[in-house]
C-alpha cells in the first residue's frame, strides 16, 4: 500500500455532527466476511452500546460531483494499512472520476461496487480497471444489453479482479469499516429493484447508500428488520420522487441527506416533492448540482462535512425540468445524451436492449418524435422501453 495524501479542494466549508450508533470491534486488516451473515437485528443494539474499543483515523466519505451520476469513494487508514471503497463509478460519456482520483492520488482501490448496471453507475468502471489495480469488484447479478456494461464486464475478466454479487444479510468488515448489505435479497429482473444497497458503519457513525432503489425496494428493506437508523443518507434515484419514502426517511432517521445529480438535468432531479419531504423532516441536505463534490469526515464519533462551493437546498431552488404536456422521460435532452436521430450505430449500441440488430432497425426508422415511438422497432415493448427511458442516456433531438 502507498502513502495517500488528500488534495483538499480549496474553499471548503465545515460543519459538525455527532453519530448515531456504536460498534464493538477490532475489525481485521483484510476484507473478510462475518461468520454471522444472518444478522440478529433484535441484538444489534446491544452489541454497538460496547462501544469502540480503540480511537479511529479519520474516514473520509466523498460524494463526488460526476453530474447527473453517482460516485461514492470511501478513504481511510487502519494499523499502517489504506483502504478505499467506490461505490458506483459515474457517467459512461465522462472521465471525470478517473481524473478526481488521479488528482486525489488514488492508485489502488479495494472494493469497486456498481449498484447496478445502468450507464450513469457503472459508466467508468472500465476505464478504473484499465489505469489502477482493484482488488474485487461487486454487482449486482442483473445485466444489460448496452456497450457500456459489456465493456465493463469484459475489464473485469481481464483486471483478474475478484468478483462478487453480494446479497441482503450478509456483513463484511474491510480494516475498521463494516458494510452490511440491505438489497438485494434475490433478482426479479428489475435493475431498480435490484440496486445494492449497503449501510456503512465506521465507529459510531452510519452511511446509507441505495443506488437506483426505489419504493418497492425501500419498503422490503424496512420489513426485513433492518435497524436502518444513520446519519448519513444518499438519497435514492438521484432524488427522483420514485425513491425516499416517508417511511423509509423515517426508519433511517438522517442528520444529513446527499444528492447526487446533475445541473439541470432533463429529469428534474431532484424532485420538489422529495426535497420538500426531507427539509420538513430537518435533515440537513446537500447536493452535488449546488455543492459540488462534498466530503464528509468521521472519526468515528463526529462528522464534519466540507463542501466544494455554497449554497443551499430547499424546494425553491430544486431543478425544474418539467415541459407542459411531456413527461418528463420523453423530454429533449441538451447535454449528455444519445440522440437517437443522429448518433452512429456504434453508440446507438450504448443504449440498453439496443444491439446491433435493433441499432439498424432503429437507423431506417428514423425520425422519432419521442422515445415512446421505439415501440416501432421490433422487440421493443413497454418493459424494454421503461429500462431504456430509465437508463437516462437516449434522448430525441
Amino acid at each position: 500500500m502507498y502513502t495517500y495524501v488528500l488534495k483538499w479542494l480549496t474553499a471548503f466549508s465545515i460543519i459538525v455532527l455527532v453519530g448515531c450508533g456504536q460498534l464493538e470491534q477490532n475489525l481485521p486488516s483484510d476484507v473478510e466476511m462475518n461468520e454471522e451473515t444472518n444478522v440478529d437485528h433484535e441484538n444489534e443494539e446491544e452489541v454497538r452500546s460496547e462501544g469502540v474499543e480503540e480511537s479511529l483515523e479519520r474516514l473520509k466519505v466523498h460524494f463526488i460531483d460526476v453530474g447527473q451520476a453517482d460516485a461514492t469513494l470511501f478513504e481511510y487508514s487502519a494499523e499502517g494499512e489504506d483502504y478505499r471503497i467506490l461505490f458506483d463509478a459515474g457517467h459512461w460519456m465522462e472521465e471525470d472520476l478517473v481524473h478526481y482520483l488521479q488528482v486525489n492520488d488514488i492508485e489502488y482501490i479495494d472494493i469497486m461496487v456498481g449498484s447496478h448496471p445502468h450507464a450513469d453507475h457503472i459508466g467508468q468502471m472500465d476505464l478504473i480497471l484499465e489505469a489502477m489495480d482493484v482488488s474485487e469488484v461487486w454487482m449486482s447479478g442483473d445485466i444489460a444489453t448496452s456497450q457500456t456494461f459489456l465493456r465493463v464486464m469484459e475489464a473485469i475478466e481481464a483486471s483478474g479482479a475478484d468478483y462478487h454479487e453480494p446479497r441482503a444479510g450478509e456483513v463484511y468488515d474491510v480494516g475498521p469499516l463494516e458494510i452490511e448489505i440491505l438489497n438485494p435479497d434475490q433478482l426479479t429482473g428489475d435493475v431498480h429493484e435490484g440496486s445494492i444497497s449497503a449501510m456503512f458503519t465506521y465507529g459510531d457513525t452510519r452511511f446509507v447508500l441505495t443506488g437506483d432503489a426505489e419504493k418497492q425496494t425501500e419498503e422490503a428493506m424496512i420489513k426485513r428488520g433492518y435497524e436502518l437508523d444513520a446519519d448519513v443518507l444518499q438519497l435514492g434515484h438521484h432524488g427522483s420522487s420514485t425513491s425516499t419514502i416517508p417511511a423509509f426517511l423515517q426508519a433511517v432517521n438522517p442528520s444529513v441527506a446527499i444528492i447526487s445529480a446533475g445541473k439541470d438535468n432533463q429529469y428534474g432531479h431532484p424532485h420538489r416533492e422529495v426535497v420538500e419531504r426531507v427539509s420538513d423532516a430537518g435533515v440537513e441536505m446537500y447536493a452535488t448540482f449546488v455543492h459540488g463534490t462534498i466530503v464528509v469526515e468521521s472519526d468515528g464519533e463526529t462528522l464534519q462535512i466540507r463542501t466544494e462551493k455554497d449554497g443551499d437546498v430547499n424546494p425553491s431552488n430544486q431543478q425544474q425540468a418539467e415541459i407542459e404536456g411531456e413527461p418528463l422521460e420523453e423530454q429533449v435532452v441538451e447535454s449528455d445524451c444519445i440522440n437517437i436521430n443522429e448518433a452512429t450505430i456504434d453508440l446507438l449500441q450504448e443504449i440498453n436492449h439496443i444491439g446491433e440488430e435493433r441499432a439498424e432497425a432503429l437507423m431506417e426508422l428514423r425520425p422519432f418524435e419521442s422515445m415512446e415511438d421505439l415501440r416501432r422497432i421490433n422487440g421493443i415493448g413497454d418493459g424494454r422501453l421503461t429500462d431504456i427511458i430509465n437508463e437516462g442516456i437516449a434522448c430525441v433531438r
